[in-house]
């Protein structure tokens, strides 16, 4: 008979016995109380502004909060490859950032801004 909780000693983490599986015992925060960033803080007030109906439906099923961590997670992720991508592309590099501080700096903002409203056209303002 396998025990319904072990601890790990080395890490600390408790564990459950959930079917046949151990899985983490956690301090999970509840989804209700995850923190929106500034991309999530974007999209709510364009649903305030624009999608009463939509905005109206998510806080009333207690959905919009979650909703809006999603929508904040993925536009993260998006702006982070996108200047990945594009400081590749033009060749900006450490090497110039050695070189000429404010070359790179005008560079990284180029690309920062063109970012930005590439996230902002597909994710926030939908």
């Amino acid at each position: 008979m396998m025990e319904k909780y072990i601890t790990d000693e080395r890490t600390g983490l408790k564990y459950e016995l959930v079917g046949d599986y151990y899985l983490v015992v956690g301090d999970d925060e509840p989804e209700e109380d995850q923190p929106i960033g500034v991309w999530g803080q974007r999209h709510l007030r364009y649903l305030k502004e624009h999608h009463r109906v939509l905005y109206a439906n998510l806080l009333t099923s207690g959905e919009l909060n979650a909703y809006l961590a999603d929508i904040d997670r993925q536009a993260e992720e998006l702006f982070l490859r996108l200047v990945k991508q594009m400081a590749d592309a033009e060749g900006i590099t450490e090497t110039l950032k050695a070189s000429d501080q404010m070359e790179w700096v005008r560079r990284m903002n180029s690309v920062r801004s063109r970012a930005t409203e590439i996230v902002n056209s597909d994710l926030i303002l939908i």
